[in-house]
């Protein structure tokens, strides 16, 4: 690879407004919303409760936010009931299924690896 070529290379990832890795990948890829996503998938619909007790270290308020975060990036959808008492549930949109599918290498590698990354 030339000088000009690996500079080239490297100035795509500068451009924080053109950059797909900052601009798609730092959407879901806080401590919390891949395994929120995992948590949704293998349910079609989720309430707020069963995902705090599947992922019980994250607090309430953090789940809270990455839902509207991950809801505002249209990877899941809430659904509100009306009733009394009110009732909500989440699910994956067809973009965070197709995000899911994109992740389960990932999470194979992960499952594979994981006694490299322990303490």
């Amino acid at each position: 690879m030339n000088a000009l070529t690996l500079k080239e290379n490297l100035e795509k990832y500068t451009r924080m407004e053109s950059c797909p890795i900052r601009n798609v990948l730092a959407r879901f890829t806080g401590k919390w919303s891949i395994l929120i996503l995992c948590v949704l998938a293998e349910n079609e619909k989720t309430r707020f409760n069963e995902i705090s007790k599947a992922i019980p270290d994250i607090s309430s308020k953090v789940l809270s936010d990455t839902l509207k975060n991950l809801e505002a990036d249209k990877l899941i959808i809430r659904h509100y009931y009306g009733e009394i008492p009110p009732r909500v549930e989440y699910s994956l949109t067809l973009l965070g299924r197709s995000l899911v599918s994109k992740l389960h290498e990932l999470i194979e590698w992960a499952l594979e690896n994981f006694d490299q990354f322990k303490n």
